[in-house]
C-alpha cells in the first residue's frame, strides 16, 4: 500500500507536466491556425474562379488560374497604385530615419534643461487618436497647396512615425557607451561627424526596426490616403480593394489576387529582417 501511494505521488507531477505541455501545444496550434489559415485561404482562393469561390469556398481550385491577377491589374490599375505605395512608403521611411535619428542623438547625448519633458511630449503623440487629427491635417495640407500629392502623404506619415522612431533610436543610443564618442572627439571629430561615422553605424539594429515598422505602417495606411488624395495617380494600394466591389457583382477572385499582392511585400520584408527587428527592439528596451 505504501509503495503504491509513493508511486502515485511520483507519477502525479509527471502527469501535470505532460498535460501542461499538451495545453501549451494546443494553444500554439490554435494561434497558428487563426493567424495563418486566413492568409493561406486568400492565397488559394486567388487562383480560383469567382464561380468556384461562390460554390465552395474551402475547396482547392480544380484548375489554378491567373485570371484573377490579370483582371485585377486591368480594372484597378494595380501597377500604378503599387508604385505609388512603394514611393510613399520608401520616402517616408528614409525621411523618418534621417530626421529622427539626428533628433534621437541630440536627445540622448546633449544635456539641456527639460530634456526629459521634451522627449515625453514628442512620444506622447502616439496616445492621440488618429481620427481626431483629420480636420487640422486636412486644413494644413490644403493651405500648403499639397492636396492630392504624394508629398502630402509622405509628410503626414513622417509625422505619424515620430513616436516609434524616437523611442527606438533614443533608447538604443542611450545603451551605447559614451567612450566611443569621447575617443572620436580626442581625434578631432566634431559633434555631427561623431554621429555620422561613429554612432549611426552602431545603431543599425534600431534603424532596421524603426525602418520596418515605419514602412509597414505607411504601406497599410488608409484613412489619410483617402482624405488627402482624389486622383488615381496618387491613390495607394489599400484603396484599390474598393474597385472590386460593384453595385450588382462582387469579383472575389480579383479581390483576393489584389489582397495577395498587397500582403506579400509586408511578409517578405518581415521574414527577411525579423532577426534585426527583434535585436533592435530588445536592445532598445534593455536600458533607458
Amino acid at each position: 500500500m505504501a509503495g503504491t501511494r509513493y508511486s502515485s505521488l511520483a507519477i502525479a507531477p509527471l502527469v501535470r507536466r505532460v498535460l501542461g505541455r499538451v495545453f501549451v501545444y494546443l494553444v500554439v496550434v490554435f494561434v497558428l491556425f487563426i493567424s495563418v489559415f486566413p492568409l493561406v485561404w486568400v492565397f488559394v482562393a486567388s487562383f480560383k474562379t469567382n464561380t468556384e469561390i461562390l460554390s465552395s469556398a474551402l475547396t482547392l481550385p480544380k484548375t489554378p488560374s491567373f485570371a484573377g491577377y490579370i483582371w485585377a491589374f486591368k480594372i484597378a490599375k494595380l501597377q500604378y497604385k503599387f508604385a505609388t505605395s512603394l514611393i510613399v512608403a520608401f520616402s517616408t521611411t528614409v525621411g523618418s530615419l534621417a530626421i529622427y535619428s539626428m533628433a534621437s542623438y541630440v536627445l540622448a547625448r546633449t544635456r539641456f534643461r527639460l530634456r526629459g519633458l521634451v522627449f515625453t511630449l514628442l512620444i506622447s503623440s502616439i496616445l492621440i487618436p488618429v481620427n481626431t487629427m483629420v480636420q487640422p491635417v486636412y486644413e494644413i495640407i490644403r493651405r500648403l497647396g499639397l492636396y492630392d500629392t504624394k508629398m502630402a502623404l509622405i509628410l503626414v506619415n513622417i509625422g505619424f512615425s515620430m513616436p516609434t522612431c524616437l523611442f527606438l533610436l533614443r533608447s538604443f543610443m542611450l545603451h551605447l557607451p559614451t567612450e566611443l564618442e569621447e575617443s572620436a572627439y580626442i581625434e578631432g571629430a566634431s559633434f555631427p561627424r561623431a554621429f555620422w561615422q561613429v554612432i549611426l553605424p552602431l545603431t543599425q539594429p534600431a534603424l532596421t526596426s524603426a525602418a520596418v515598422l515605419t514602412f509597414l505602417a505607411t504601406w497599410n495606411e488608409l484613412l489619410y490616403a483617402i482624405l488627402l488624395t482624389s486622383s488615381e495617380r496618387n491613390r495607394t494600394l489599400p484603396l484599390a480593394i474598393r474597385y472590386f466591389v460593384q453595385q450588382f457583382t462582387f469579383d472575389y477572385s480579383a479581390m483576393f489576387a489584389a489582397l495577395v499582392l498587397y500582403i506579400v511585400p509586408s511578409l517578405v520584408i518581415y521574414v527577411i529582417l525579423q532577426n534585426q527587428i527583434m535585436e533592435g527592439l530588445v536592445a532598445g528596451a534593455v536600458k533607458e
